[in-house]
């Protein structure tokens, strides 16, 4: 009997041990998530204040083209733009709130000869081989038809050259070019601008291509057009508007009725729409960093709202060090990847009968600078990544406006004419915005009808 009474006191030793040391790991996992937390916190303010410097340093030589141009090109590696071409984001004579050229005419392809040839608008036939022909810095493709036959294999497009909108139909082979940017194949998007069946070219891509305002300008010039020559019907069709600062306005919030700038001001004007509710709050985030964050207030959108936009991300990448994206496998509350996740799904479950639809951010020099002091934080294109993956998995279209090179401040024109402190627009800047929201929504869903569909 005083054998067991012993084997007895020894076990309830043990067991006390054991649950001191787990009152202990808890203690100190619990600790360790106040620590963390606490560190966050005093990051983000510093963030915060940062960019808010920052942007008062650009205001300031918003106008001074020879300013933006140095600024730029100091600060260059910190871009990770180093391959670009050397005079991207400095000024041209064409930089200042030029129209976009006109397209030159229709040129037959067995006439062209010379350096700086254009081939716009040609036509090739269908046994017609190019093969690993190279195109001169000046050469313009715009707008080009390859039929089903024709063998573009291996051709190599400089920095400058323009292939933008060029139509390829179905069985075109064009492997191996360097560049087929927002062209179209029968039956398959590869626009850069919404992500749908295929993605299109990224940011860095684009920028080899051709600088971001003269982008921003032919790109604005299409968007007009099609808006222009919609039959789409949105009047019966309410949207909300999720977003920070940008979709405020907030930055104009010193002018009389400021929100009459803010795109979905305009956006409701360009679509007819019965009714546009901005949910824009400067200084919010997607995730649970600052306050008003999208996932704790997304229940403020109208139950009956019929289409969903929600723009974000910009002030989550002010933040985003590895530990804050957090990871796909786990979605941590209190992560990016997490809130986001949590956000989709309750759009998804809370309006069931509205479409959503997310808007990628826009690149800015902002957080190039900041990665510059602040050597943890993740690139913009990591958070843009996992946008478009979530929304890819809740079935969610996106625009992508980061990869679309539209309004990129490492652009000093895009400064200059439309963003004057680095990441919010002017109020043609937003009025640029709007038009192409719109001219994306129209592409969307203009031949459909939205009000109570289901999601």
């Amino acid at each position: 009997m005083e054998k067991i009474n012993k084997i007895l006191l020894v076990m309830i030793a043990m067991a006390g041990i054991m649950l001191a040391a787990v009152g202990i790991d808890e203690g100190m996992q619990a600790y360790e998530a106040w620590k963390w937390e606490s560190e966050r916190l005093v990051r983000y303010e510093q963030a915060y204040a940062d960019v808010a410097d920052m942007q008062v340093t650009i205001s300031q030589i918003s106008q001074d083209q020879e300013a933006l141009t140095a600024f730029i090109a100091e600060n260059r590696e910190y871009f990770g733009m180093e391959e670009v071409g050397g005079d991207w984001g400095a000024f041209s004579e064409d930089d200042y709130m030029q129209p976009p050229e006109t397209p030159a005419e229709e040129t037959n392809l067995s006439e062209i000869s010379g350096e700086n040839a254009g081939v716009t608008g040609s036509e090739l036939p269908a046994d017609t081989d190019i093969t690993g022909n190279e195109l001169p810095g000046d050469t313009d493709v715009t707008g080009n038809e390859q039929p089903v036959d024709a063998d573009v294999t291996g051709n190599e497009l400089p920095v400058v050259a323009d292939v933008t909108g060029n139509a390829l139909p179905e069985g075109t082979d064009v492997t191996g070019n360097s560049s087929v940017s927002q062209n179209h194949m029968d039956g398959y998007d590869i626009s850069g601008n919404f992500v749908g069946e295929i993605s299109g070219n990224t940011l860095a891509e684009r920028q080899k291509i051709r600088g971001s305002y003269m982008e921003t300008q032919m790109q604005n010039k299409k968007d007009l057009e099609a808006i222009a020559s919609s039959r789409a019907d949105f009047s019966d069709i309410s949207i909300a508007c999720l977003g920070d600062s940008i979709t405020e306005a907030a930055n104009l919030s010193d002018k009389e009725n400021y929100q009459q700038y803010a795109y979905p001001t305009r956006l409701k004007e360009l679509l007819q729409a019965e009714s546009v509710t901005n949910l824009g709050i400067g200084g919010s985030s997607i995730g649970r960093y600052w306050a008003n964050a999208f996932v704790d207030r997304y229940k403020e959108i109208p139950a009956d709202t019929d289409l969903i936009l929600v723009m974000g991300g910009t002030n989550d990448g002010f933040c985003m060090s590895e530990k804050d994206i957090g990871s796909m496998e786990e979605r941590k509350a209190g992560t990016f990847i997490g809130d986001l996740d949590e956000l989709m799904r309750g759009l998804k479950e809370n309006y069931p009968n509205a479409e959503i639809v997310f808007v990628t951010p826009l690149p800015n020099v902002l957080h190039d600078m900041l990665k510059k002091e602040k050597d943890y934080l993740l690139p913009q294109s990591a958070l843009v990544d996992v946008i478009i993956q979530l929304a890819t998995e809740y079935d969610i279209p996106v625009i992508d406006l980061y990869n679309s090179n539209m309004l990129d401040t490492h652009d000093a024109a895009v400064i200059y004419n439309y963003m004057p402190d680095g990441v919010h627009c002017n109020p043609d800047g937003y009025s640029v915005l709007a038009e192409h929201i719109a001219a994306e929504l129209i592409e969307m869903y203009g031949g459909e009808d939205l009000e109570g569909q289901e999601g």
